[in-house]
C-alpha cells in the first residue's frame, strides 16, 4: 500500500484518484460555499478547512497562463513545493493576489495545529496523476486538490481554475495531472514534538535537553561526565502504519515514559520521519532511550501516526494532565495505558493512530522485539555514548 510513497506518486496519486471527473451540481464560484462534502469536512477538521480553501484560492489563481506556467515548472522539478516560497519568487498578479491568502491561512494553520507563529511556511503543492511534461502541462487546464480529512472518503473534491467543484474518484489514479494542496507533514511533526516537550519540561514531566547530571534512586547527584547508556533501534518494520495511501508519507513518531530521576513520570518524543512504507524494515541506528533521564532500568515505548489535524499543545496539555496524577510507588508501573487513554481524540477529527507499543524495554535489552498489538517490531540494542 505504501510501496511508492512519494508525494508526485502517492500522497498524490491520491485519492485525487480517477478522473472520473464530474462536475458537481451547481458552479461554485469564489465567494460560493464549499460543497456538502467539502463543507462536513470543515466542520470537523479546520486543517481540512483551510487545505480545501487554499486548494480553491490556488485553482483561480492558475487562469493566469504565465503563473500556471511558473506552478507547472515548480512542481515537476520537487515533489512537494512551498507555495508562499513560490509566490515570493513570481511578479504575477495572481501569485501576488494569493500570496496574501497564503499567509492567511499559514497563521490558521499554525493556531489550529497548536505551533508557534516562528514555525514557518507549511502549507505545500504536489504533482498527482500521469506524468507529463512542463510545457504540457502548463497548457492542461489545472485541477487542484486537497486530501480529504476523513480516511474513509470515497471522492476528492477538485477544483478548475474557474471555481467549478469536481469529484475525483478516490480508488483510481487520475488520468490527467492534478495539483494536491496539503501540510508538510514531517516539518509540522518537528515543531509539534518541540511544543510537547517544552510543555512537559514545564510541567516537570521531561526535559528540553539531556542533562549532565542526574539523581540516582537513592537520591544522590551522578555526575555522568564520561557518558551515559541508551538503548539504540538496529532496525524496525511496520505492517500496518494507520494511514490511508491517498495521505502521503506517515508521519510517525514515538512516546517513550518511565520514570524520572525525581521519581515523577516522564516522556520523551522522538521523531522516525524515515518509517514511511509499510512492510519495509528500516535500519536507522536511532538512540530510543537515554537511561540517564530514568530511576527505574525499565521504560515503556508508544509508535503514533499523526494523521494531519492534531493540536500539539492541546495534546501537551492532556499528556501533562494525565501523568501529573501517577505516583512513585517505589517499583516500576508500566505506563502506556495511562498514556494511550490521555490522548485527547475528542479534539480532532483526523487524530493520532495508535501503531504499537513496546513494554518494560530495560536498559540491558539487546534483541528482536514484536509490539504488544504485533503490528511494529524491533531489534533494539544497548549502546554507551561517551562524553567528548
Amino acid at each position: 500500500m505504501f510501496a511508492q510513497r512519494q508525494l508526485r506518486a502517492a500522497l498524490t496519486a491520491l485519492a485525487l484518484s480517477g478522473l472520473a471527473l464530474t462536475a458537481l451540481q451547481g458552479t461554485a464560484g469564489a465567494a460560493d460555499a464549499p460543497t456538502a462534502t467539502a463543507s462536513a469536512t470543515a466542520e470537523t477538521s479546520p486543517v481540512a478547512s483551510i487545505e480545501e480553501s487554499t486548494a480553491r484560492a490556488l485553482a483561480r489563481s492558475l487562469a493566469e497562463p504565465a503563473w500556471h506556467r511558473q506552478v507547472a515548472e515548480a512542481a515537476l522539478a520537487d515533489e512537494e513545493v512551498d507555495l508562499l516560497a513560490l509566490t515570493a519568487r513570481s511578479a504575477a498578479q495572481p501569485a501576488v493576489d494569493l500570496r496574501t491568502t497564503l499567509a492567511e491561512a499559514e497563521t490558521a494553520i499554525a493556531k489550529a495545529k497548536g505551533l508557534g507563529t516562528d514555525t514557518g511556511s507549511l502549507l505545500r503543492v504536489s504533482l498527482a496523476g500521469k506524468p507529463v511534461r512542463a510545457s504540457a502541462l502548463a497548457r492542461i487546464s489545472p485541477l487542484v486538490a486537497s486530501a480529504p480529512a476523513d480516511d474513509d472518503a470515497d471522492v476528492v473534491i477538485a477544483y478548475d481554475s474557474a471555481g467549478n467543484a469536481h469529484e475525483l474518484n478516490a480508488g483510481k489514479a487520475p488520468e490527467r495531472p492534478v495539483y494536491v494542496v496539503g501540510v508538510d507533514g514531517q516539518k509540522a511533526l518537528a515543531a509539534g514534538l518541540e511544543v510537547i516537550d517544552r510543555e512537559l519540561a514545564a510541567q516537570g514531566l521531561g526535559t528540553l535537553s539531556t542533562p549532565k547530571t542526574h539523581t540516582s534512586a537513592a537520591g544522590s547527584a551522578a555526575v555522568a561526565s564520561t557518558g551515559f547508556w541508551t538503548t539504540r533501534i538496529k532496525s524496525v518494520s511496520v505492517a500496518d502504519l494507520k494511514e490511508p495511501w491517498f495521505k502521503g508519507d506517515a508521519e510517525i513518531f514515538t512516546l517513550v515514559t518511565g520514570f524520572g530521576t525525581d521519581g515523577k513520570v516522564r516522556v520523551d518524543t522522538v521523531t522516525m520521519p524515515y518509517l514511511d512504507d509499510e512492510n519495509t524494515t528500516y535500519y536507522p541506528n536511532q538512540i530510543l532511550v537515554n537511561w540517564s533521564n530514568y530511576k527505574y532500568n525499565l521504560a515503556d515505548a508508544v509508535l503514533m501516526e499523526d494523521d494531519g489535524d492534531t493540536n500539539y499543545s492541546s495534546l501537551a496539555k492532556a499528556l501533562a494532565t494525565a501523568l501529573l496524577t501517577i505516583t512513585d510507588q517505589g517499583m516500576y508501573t508500566p505506563l502506556v495505558n495511562a498514556l494511550i487513554d490521555a490522548m485527547p481524540t475528542s479534539w480532532w477529527t483526523d487524530d493520532p493512530d495508535y501503531v504499537d507499543s513496546f513494554y518494560t524495554l530495560a536498559r540491558e535489552t539487546a534483541d528482536s522485539r514484536t509490539g504488544a498489538s504485533a503490528n511494529a517490531r524491533m531489534t533494539v540494542e544497548r549502546y554507551y555514548v561517551s562524553a567528548l
